[in-house]
């Protein structure tokens, strides 16, 4: 197994981003197209989530030359990236790729859950050392996780069954990141309560 390396945290941001950024400015310019291909009508939206699916295998291989590490996260994503944006493209509906948000964080949550049935935090083995906390704040994080994500699923349900694809698009840009963030920012209380205090010599 390869070791974590250190790269810049702006190249690393561009890569994990960049995919999502290019699906949106391209079907902001492709939207309104039909494309003929292989004597099939092809809706802009489909063309630019074809375009996606390699740009976003291309992306992850990078990062992972370049770190030596994918997380469960980022594998996971790109495995439904493939599966749900693979279903679109080879069946020509746009509703396959509009379910992949609603699956992964389903899986996440759903993952998340399994640990707190078993008493345990699944969350804390992945971000530990990122933000070390006690047993009880894990556990308190976690349980805000797993209700924050299985909301975000139903969310992206009721938004691309009942709104329109540019509405469903800057949702999926735009405010699913956003939520992400503020929840994320929301739980500085938290974080702060049950930090653990660095040993002092």
């Amino acid at each position: 197994m390869s070791d974590k390396k250190k790269i810049n945290p702006l190249l690393k941001t561009g890569l994990e981003l960049g995919p999502i950024v290019v699906f949106f400015v391209a079907y902001l310019k492709l939207r309104e197209e039909t494309f003929l291909i292989g004597g099939t009508d092809y809706a802009g939206f489909i063309v630019v989530t074809a375009g996606f699916i390699p740009l976003m295998i291309l992306s992850t291989g990078i990062l992972w030359k370049l770190t030596g590490h994918l997380s469960k996260m980022q594998v996971a994503t790109l495995v439904l990236v493939v599966v749900f944006g693979g279903l679109s493209v080879w069946l020509n509906d746009d509703r396959f790729f509009k379910m992949k948000p609603t699956m992964i964080y389903l899986l996440f949550g759903g993952a998340l859950g399994i640990g707190l049935i078993r008493g345990q935090s699944y969350l804390k083995f992945v971000m530990e050392e990122m933000m070390p906390l006690k047993e009880e704040g894990w556990m308190l994080l976690t349980k805000r996780l797993t209700a924050f994500f299985i909301g975000l699923a139903v969310l992206n349900e009721i938004i691309w069954r009942t709104q329109s694809t540019d509405t469903w698009v800057y949702f999926k840009t735009f405010g699913l990141t956003a939520a992400v963030f503020a929840f994320f920012m929301t739980q500085g209380g938290l974080l702060q309560k049950f930090a653990l205090e660095e040993e002092k010599d």
